[in-house]
């Protein structure tokens, strides 16, 4: 049945291409595209060779007929259309975050529950190869009961890329959205789905970002700074999000006795000296992985009482899609298993719109900043 599967796409940036690939190496019929602009989604639709383009949702879901959604524009254009998409019966792929707000995520998730549609959420970075092995080696026992986990990274990012969706809250922007969705998903696959408790800090650093026209591709926005930051006659807009967050959680793990600690330490506007990394930290050892989101090498430190670079294993490796680029890879990897399962195949749980909508309630409460104590007048 999967060459039987009709696709229909929601967004013509580097998602929307992505995912049109990814549905079609998993052998299902990609038959629509729909963007904002009208030259834009033509082009994009002749490129890739997909028969139908349209700028009307509404009009393509009916035009199109399609078994499955695949949305790929920014978050704060998600609700409407994955609501008038689960309204006409489809299976809905969507790219994190899910919505804005905690409460459209929530309603988003239920309504697809009412419907008996199947949903994925692709907060994908945990199919990454070495997430992957160290998911393998922790099962296993091999560091002992896990205990804490940290993920540390620094983006460095550009303070004068062009104002955007990224910059907006109520567009889908902020490094939590963008970053935490990702590395959270990294540390429950490991360590285990159960979120206990959370709390954390968000800072924007950055205040305000230059307006400039014709930015379509996010991969490519940095092409578009501005040659002159001082010219007067430039624009700029507010950013209202986080550019750095630092969150603290506990997880249950089937593997421990005790909630799992977990320290997310995320700077998007400030320079690594050291690499990023995430490390499981166990009672008889632990795994550091280099990468902020788990690229690899990874890292075993034993009963040796050193860090030894451990291989990927030879099935891993080979179950994972070739394809170049982490991003389009994970992409491939859990549209394969959305697929695969529509299909009536067996496959192993994944992430859906129950995982989408918790993680959106989480980074309200993160956004809350509401977990300090005054103690400016202890003596």
């Amino acid at each position: 049945m999967a060459d039987t599967i009709k696709v229909l796409i929601f967004g013509t940036g580097f998602a929307g291409q992505g995912h049109a690939d990814a549905f079609r190496k998993a052998g299902a019929n990609v038959v629509g595209i729909v963007g904002r602009t009208s030259s834009i989604v033509k082009q994009v639709a002749q490129d890739l060779g997909i028969p139908y383009a349209g700028t009307d949702w509404k009009q393509a879901l009916t035009d199109c007929e399609p078994d499955v959604v695949s949305i790929a524009t920014p978050g704060g254009a998600h609700y409407q259309p994955i609501k008038q998409a689960i309204n006409f019966g489809c299976h809905v792929f969507c790219d994190k975050p899910l919505t804005e707000s905690g409460a459209s995520a929530v309603d988003l998730y239920r309504r697809a529950e009412d419907k008996g549609v199947k949903t994925a959420f692709a907060s994908s970075f945990r199919y990454m190869p070495e997430v992957l092995h160290a998911k393998r080696l922790v099962t296993s026992g091999a560091i002992g009961e896990p205990l804490e986990v940290e993920c540390i990274s620094h983006f460095n990012l550009e303070r004068d890329i062009p104002f955007g969706w990224s910059h907006r809250k109520e567009d889908g922007g902020g490094r939590l959205n963008n970053n935490f969705t990702h590395k959270l998903s990294i540390v429950t696959s490991v360590i285990g789905e159960k979120i206990l408790s959370i709390m954390g800090e968000v800072r924007d650093d950055l205040g305000r970002a230059p307006i400039v026209e014709g930015v379509h591709n996010f991969k490519t926005r940095r092409d578009f700074i501005p040659q002159d930051l001082a010219d007067p006659s430039l624009q700029w807009g507010e950013s209202n999000v986080e550019w750095s967050y630092t969150v603290l959680a506990q997880l249950e793990s089937q593997l421990a006795r005790k909630p799992v600690s977990v320290l997310f330490k995320h700077g998007g506007l400030h320079p690594r000296f050291g690499d990023d990394c995430i490390v499981f930290y166990g009672s008889e050892g632990a795994i550091y992985i280099k990468g902020h989101y788990g690229a690899g090498p990874l890292y075993l430190y034993g009963a040796n009482k050193n860090w030894v670079e451990t291989e990927l294993p030879t099935d891993i490796a080979a179950d994972v899609p070739d394809v170049k680029g982490d991003t389009e890879r994970n992409w491939q990897y859990l549209v394969r298993e959305f697929v695969r399962d529509i299909n009536g195949e067996s496959v192993a749980p994944y992430q859906t719109f129950k995982d989408g909508s918790r993680y959106q309630q989480l980074i309200d409460l993160i956004r809350e900043n509401s977990n300090w104590t005054d103690v400016s007048q202890l003596q």
